[in-house]
């Protein structure tokens, strides 16, 4: 049962349940798309695990990415379940929830090759190469067949600093037969091989051994690899790096004390001791890839950084391509930085970055080497999962043994068949704030509502032993209509309300029928005039 991830790139969650066990893989969230104003993350629903928490034997993780971990924070208070992953996870899971005070969690850490026993699972954890060290697939072992889950991977024959994906392993694991495959979809549309991390760290020491000023490398927090890669690129070039983002300090510090990044003593300085050095033995590396308002670098182009601002020669990397969606945000991003005097590099005119997820060519590849019986792709949207599905008929598996998944779709697997039995629920849980799950469709709606056409406000005072208005109404918009261009608009609609009560013959006295009267009048005359439909909100006032 997909729980997210499925039609989506995010949110990804994953469920295996067989007789009384159920395990979880993955526990994801999802940048909030354009149509959903005011949320901040988006998490999958978990109504189905929380009707059967008693079964729930584990959550297992295949990596360190928001995409694969950030819902912990949110879900984990709800069921109390240990967590089983690999080292840099763990580090990873354990520093968000710190931040979020959540306590006494048990994770335990597996590494490749290890195998682990829940209810009648036995899970196998693979080295698989991704964008991030610890990245692992999965040989889930069942009593009706094995299931292999590829997690996020591609094939990185020169890896910076994660293990290359176990082939030899995969190959073994194929040959004993696998009833499911569940695999990786993101990048299916791109034909050949997934370039090397190796390019980006050639294309970043280039860029700043060039630089005759100061160095901006701006990644995700989790991409260890690639600060890494900004590391080495500093000692070259006889630079300091300096951490802005709350975020990345923390994820930094962590991957420093567990050995992921290697550091020589004096490399990393604090950003108060920046403004001591010439510009040309400085590199920042700071949040933001992803046009966040609230990190490093948004701070930095909007000029509210308490720190740091952009100077005339300065170089800014963005070492990360936006996520769909967030492709507006980037580019003003990016406008602000140049306008400002610096030099800009992004994916689209240097080789900044790369994506970590399969290409056509290393998904066959796969595909050749698991032979499975039956076929899920997993982790895109409807057009990944349809170009996946059709690769791996290509590849030899049966069309009937193919099965597109939407989130909440239950597919039961045996030997002799599969089918797809059911649905549970998997609708988008909004987290707004400290709110989780309080936002439904209707407040969007009204969001969406008010973002479009504004609100009125109609405030009508009645007299309580006459039932008629005791003064003039008063109308108050805002995002309607100019307060003084609109002025002549808002005075009509004031005499508009005020005939409705005229030429009432009897007294009304329920405060709904009068609601939905003056909604129904004023909507109509603004729509009539205008060709907009703001919110109208009436207020009773009885005196």
């Amino acid at each position: 049962m997909p729980l997210g991830g499925l039609g989506e790139i995010g949110k990804n969650m994953m469920v295996v349940e067989y007789g009384d066990d159920i395990i979880i893989i993955d526990c994801g969230l999802m940048f909030p798309e354009e149509d959903m104003p005011g949320v901040d993350l988006v998490i999958p629903d978990i109504t189905y695990l929380q009707e059967r928490k008693d079964n729930i034997r584990g959550i297992i993780i295949t990596h360190g990415h928001e995409d694969h971990i950030g819902a912990l924070p949110y879900i984990l208070p709800q069921l109390n379940v240990p967590i089983y992953c690999a080292p840099l996870p763990q580090g990873l899971i354990q520093v968000k929830l710190k931040e979020s005070h959540v306590h006494n969690v048990k994770i335990h850490a597996v590494q490749p090759g290890e195998r682990i026993d829940l209810g009648l699972f036995n899970i196998e954890f693979i080295s698989m190469c991704h964008s991030i060290p610890d990245s692992a697939g999965l040989v889930i072992r069942t009593p009706a067949g094995t299931i292999v889950h590829s997690g996020d991977f591609k094939l990185d024959y020169t890896p910076v600093d994660c293990r290359p994906t176990d082939l030899g392993r995969l190959g073994q694991i194929g040959a004993e037969g696998v009833l499911l495959l569940m695999a990786d979809s993101t990048h299916v549309e791109l034909a050949g091989y997934t370039p090397s991390e190796k390019v980006v760290g050639e294309t970043i020491s280039t860029i700043m051994g060039a630089a005759k000023g100061r160095v901006l490398v701006t990644t995700f927090a989790s991409l260890v690899s690639r600060i890494q890669q900004v590391m080495d690129a500093a000692v070259l070039y006889n630079r300091k790096i300096f951490i802005a983002g709350r975020g990345m300090n923390d994820i930094v510090k962590m991957a420093l004390k567990m050995g992921y990044l290697k550091a020589p003593d004096g490399l990393i300085g604090e950003l108060s001791e920046m403004h001591r050095l010439p510009p040309n033995r400085i590199a920042l590396v700071t949040t933001g890839s992803q046009g966040e308002p609230t990190s490093a670098l948004v701070r930095i182009a909007n000029r509210e950084h308490r720190e740091v601002q952009i100077k005339q020669g300065d170089t800014v990397i963005i070492s990360a391509s936006p996520i769909p969606g967030n492709e507006s945000v980037v580019a003003k991003t990016i406008d602000s930085l140049f306008k400002q005097g610096a030099i800009v590099y992004y994916d689209r005119i240097a080789k900044v970055h790369v994506h970590g997820h399969a290409s056509q060519e290393e998904l066959k590849l796969l595909q050749s080497l698991i032979r499975p019986q039956y076929f899920v792709p997993v982790h895109g949207e409807y057009r990944h999962l349809k170009l996946h599905a059709k690769l791996a008929e290509g590849m030899g598996v049966q069309p009937d043994n193919i099965f597109i998944l939407e989130d909440g779709d239950i597919l039961e697997l045996s030997p002799n068949g599969g089918k797809v039995t059911g649905h549970v629920p998997a609708s988008n849980v909004y987290v707004d704030g400290v709110s989780v799950g309080d936002i439904n469709g209707v407040v969007l709606r009204n969001r969406k509502m008010l973002s479009q056409d504004g609100i009125v406000v109609a405030i009508i005072t009645l007299d309580a032993s006459t039932g008629q208005m005791a003064v003039r109404p008063d109308i108050v918009s805002r995002g309607f209509v100019d307060p003084e261009a609109g002025r002549a608009l808002l005075e009509e609609s004031k005499d508009m309300v005020s005939r409705m009560f005229e030429e009432e013959k009897q007294r009304i006295s329920d405060s709904a029928v009068i609601n939905n009267r003056v909604r129904d009048v004023l909507s109509k005359f603004y729509y009539d005039r205008t060709r907009r439909r703001p919110m109208v909100l009436p207020v009773l006032v009885t005196v």
